[in-house]
């Protein structure tokens, strides 16, 4: 009798435990003491908005973490170093943040963290997909994540964990076909104003000549099934699906109206110039020698609060999946 009122007890106690013992992710979230918003940059005041309102929903999500933020463009961190300099630029752009004119790449964000006495990082991408220049930044990531030394104090970080794209990556927790869909669902706007225009919604993004592209077609597929009131096309600069892929769909179509915008994070030198530039290789200039009316819009996906939310998310995601471990 003794023996199974022992057993009942520990049975009973066991089956309390999964619902005391782990933090939830509002605690973790609390842990977190930086967060590196990683982007490619933009050199484009009119731009920032979109990195301006990730740094947003971030900071709504991690209010007691410092935000900081890294460019992985050597070229665009030295144009915001030049104009650190540049007193009549600044006077003629007052609202730029002062952290740009002083903006680091990523490992150097990573040292001055470590200086500063941080010991658990989220590192949060603002890629769309899993590409090559994500891949890169999980390089750096782990790379300083794995240093490990004799004593456990003087390791850098205790932990450093990285946010996956908006897109998703490869993987089963969760499926990246998942995160494809809660994309978009962000794009409702994009529908309604297409819709209104009587236009085929397109999209350019920036794609990669080495790398697998077909994140772009399956958000394709998706947007097309989510929103079958508008037909919605997305393109490429760089490797598959490419300008002529969408205006052979277009020809397809038998459309009169084009409503464009970036399928990138800010809208900088590839939405003016690739997209919506007066080049004859321009987007804009090759779909209106069709005789089709083209509207572009020049907004980033981050300037979208939907969006942005996307990496805020991604974000408590890589912590809570790093600290459940």
């Amino acid at each position: 009798m003794m023996k199974k009122a022992t057993l009942l007890f520990l049975i009973v106690s066991l089956s309390i435990l999964p619902a005391m013992s782990p933090a939830t992710a509002a605690t973790k979230k609390e842990a977190v003491d930086a967060v590196v918003i990683a982007s490619f940059g933009t050199s484009y005041p009119e731009a920032l908005k979109a990195i301006l309102t990730i740094d947003k929903e971030m900071r709504k999500e991690f209010p007691k973490a410092e935000i900081k933020h890294a460019f992985t463009s050597n070229i665009i961190r030295g144009i915001w170093h030049d104009r650190a300099d540049d007193a009549a630029w600044k006077k003629a752009n007052p609202g730029v943040p002062g952290w740009l004119y002083d903006v680091k790449g990523p490992l150097a964000t990573f040292g001055a963290l470590q200086e500063e006495g941080k010991k658990r990082v989220v590192v949060q991408t603002t890629h769309v997909y899993a590409g090559e220049e994500y891949l890169d930044l999980k390089a750096y990531v782990d790379a300083i994540a794995g240093i490990d030394t004799l004593r456990a104090k003087w390791k850098p970080f205790s932990y450093m964990t990285l946010g996956r794209p908006a897109l998703g990556k490869a993987g089963l927790h969760p499926e990246y076909r998942n995160d494809i869909e809660a994309a978009a669902k962000t794009m409702a706007a994009d529908v309604k104003k297409a819709k209104k225009m009587g236009a085929v919604l397109v999209y350019m993004g920036h794609g990669n000549e080495v790398f697998p592209t077909s994140a772009y077609i399956e958000f394709q597929k998706t947007m097309n099934s989510m929103y079958p009131e508008v037909t919605t096309l997305v393109g490429t600069v760089e490797g598959y699906p490419g300008l002529d892929d969408v205006t052979t769909a277009l020809k397809h179509i038998k459309t009169k109206k084009v409503f464009m915008k970036p399928f990138m994070v800010v809208a900088g030198d590839h939405a003016r110039n690739d997209m919506a530039g007066d080049e004859d290789d321009a987007w804009k200039t090759v779909i209106e020698k069709m005789r089709i009316k083209v509207t572009c819009e020049l907004k980033g996906l981050g300037e979208n609060p939907e969006w942005a939310k996307l990496y805020a998310e991604h974000a408590v995601d890589a912590v809570t999946v790093h600290t459940g471990k």
